[in-house]
């Protein structure tokens, strides 16, 4: 907390701070609604250019004794790749770079985490909110759409749901101006917008 304290003495004045936070287990709830509309939104277009040469085999190509050794490796893969992502795009943004970001877990929700400790402009902070969907998500589902691998379907359907946290946040943040500025909170899902006060 100490250290959010010392980089947000910045907007001592002439900022309004407001914190804005997601309920962590609403974010799941919705991700598991949307997990149907995603599935049909990519599966139905790769059923309709692949379906004459679609094999589930491919699913189980390690062998059944290595299946779950397969897809725990990929899921946690995907978990690494995400969390990644949002740190490396701000890092980009960030004045420190790569030695503001911090990697951890929410353990009450077991959630892996990428926080970054310096305050970012909003547009900045939306970029890193928003790329993990389109490099975990979006782009491995397209992939999967022009090659009819069902592994990498699989792969986007999941880490597309998984980043309804991020649009969750998304939407808390794009009412926010350009002068406005975001910082994590250092233990919830979220962060501290700081708005300009108009003279």
């Amino acid at each position: 907390m100490e250290e959010n304290r010392l980089n947000d003495e910045q907007f001592d004045t002439g900022y309004e701070k407001v914190l804005k936070i997601i309920d962590i287990v609403k974010a799941n709830n919705i991700g598991l609604k949307l997990l149907i509309p995603t599935i049909l939104i990519y599966g139905l277009p790769f059923y309709l250019i692949w379906k004459d040469s679609i094999s589930f085999k491919d699913l189980f190509s390690a062998g059944s004794g290595w299946v779950f050794l397969k897809w725990l490796t990929i899921f946690l893969a995907g978990i690494v790749a995400h969390e990644l992502v949002h740190g490396i795009t701000w890092a980009l943004f960030a004045k420190k770079g790569f030695r503001s970001i911090k990697f951890g877990v929410l353990w009450k929700y077991i959630t892996p985490y990428c926080h970054c400790k310096e305050p970012l402009q909003i547009r900045h902070y939306l970029i890193g909110a928003i790329t993990p969907f389109i490099f975990v998500g979006l782009l491995p589902a397209v992939y999967a759409i022009i090659t009819g691998s069902i592994n990498w379907l699989l792969f986007g359907i999941f880490y597309t749901v998984g980043a309804v946290g991020d649009f969750l946040i998304i939407k808390l943040l794009l009412p926010g101006k350009r002068n406005d500025y975001a910082l994590d909170h250092p233990s919830e899902a979220g962060c501290y917008v700081y708005r300009k006060i108009p003279a």
